[in-house]
């Protein structure tokens, strides 16, 4: 693959650092209450052009900043600053393989008692090799978990609050330990909400389905792709309605999605089999569509990538 394999530097403190120089204190205020937020990027290698697209960076740290204001703070640097930072500092690792780059923003008082009263924030960054973290050809076996969903009113569940993802770390711990490779949560009233940690989607009658954003989902940028290039290049649409339990077992396909996910199909859903208990056609359909996008094979997408 070439390059080097470990994180070397990150985006601390307003500049490009050693790794080991990116530390904060233990008083930190995020450390005690997670009031802080994130992103997921990915930057896909092309080895034909000896390049590397991060996909749709602008949208992500759009998303970032707008979330920002859930929990009163305020993110120093615009989309346009971030994305170069983020360019200057995968050039700096040379990784040279798929990569995925966490920004973060969080209170960074060591005023514990302060919490969202502070107006102290930092931001950093890092990143580091890493190929499908699930298994998007043999596909998954997953349960639905026992967790609910957080609400809207409690931790708003659109944008990725550190202390909302205890909800998600539960249902993950709890599938796994079970025999599962994930768990679907459902919201409070019963409805399919995300996996752990990314979208999900049916396939019922050659339609998409996925949950409304009342149904206490992320807005996904992988998703509004998706949604995007469905229609555009199969003819499919992608329809936002609640989704019960039970639709979940009698659907035709069921898959992930999302930046870590990709697009990863779902065979089982609580032992019971999905379709044959194979990739589906759709399924298989779309994820070759997004890694074609998503490693600049498709120039229809390029607007989507940027290229280090």
């Amino acid at each position: 693959m070439g390059g080097p394999q470990q994180t070397k530097y990150a985006f601390f403190n307003d500049e490009i650092v050693p790794i080991e120089e990116a530390n904060i204190n233990i008083r930190t205020t995020v450390l005690h209450y997670g009031i802080g937020l994130f992103e997921g990027i990915r930057c896909y290698w092309n080895r034909e052009k000896n390049k590397g697209y991060i996909f749709r960076v602008i949208e992500h740290y759009e998303r970032m900043i707008k979330n920002a204001k859930i929990l009163a703070m305020e993110i120093g640097y615009s989309a346009e600053k971030l994305t170069k930072i983020t360019i200057e500092l995968l050039k700096k690792e040379d990784f040279r393989r798929d990569t995925y780059i966490r920004p973060i923003a969080y209170y960074s008082s060591q005023d514990i008692l302060q919490k969202l009263n502070s107006d102290e924030y930092s931001f950093s960054i890092f990143a580091f090799p890493m190929e499908a973290i699930l298994d998007k050809d043999k596909g998954l076996d997953v349960c639905v978990s026992s967790w609910t969903r957080l609400q809207d009113n409690m931790t708003a569940p659109r944008g990725k609050i550190i202390g909302a993802y205890v909800n998600i770390s539960l249902v993950n711990y709890e599938a796994k330990k079970n025999g599962y490779d994930d768990g679907i949560i459902l919201t409070a009233d019963g409805h399919v909400s995300e996996g752990g940690g990314q979208n999900i989607a049916i396939i019922r009658d050659n339609k998409i389905v996925v949950p409304p954003v009342s149904d206490d989902i992320l807005e996904g940028i992988t998703l509004a792709s998706v949604e995007e290039f469905a229609e555009a290049e199969l003819g499919i649409k992608v329809i936002r309605r609640s989704i019960d339990r039970t639709e979940l077992y009698i659907a035709d396909e069921v898959f992930y999605l999302g930046t870590g996910a990709q697009i990863t199909p779902i065979v089982s859903i609580d032992k019971r089999r999905i379709g044959d208990g194979k990739i589906g056609p759709i399924t298989k359909k779309l994820q070759d569509l997004y890694f074609d996008i998503v490693r600049g094979k498709n120039k229809d997408y390029y607007k989507w990538l940027t290229s280090v």
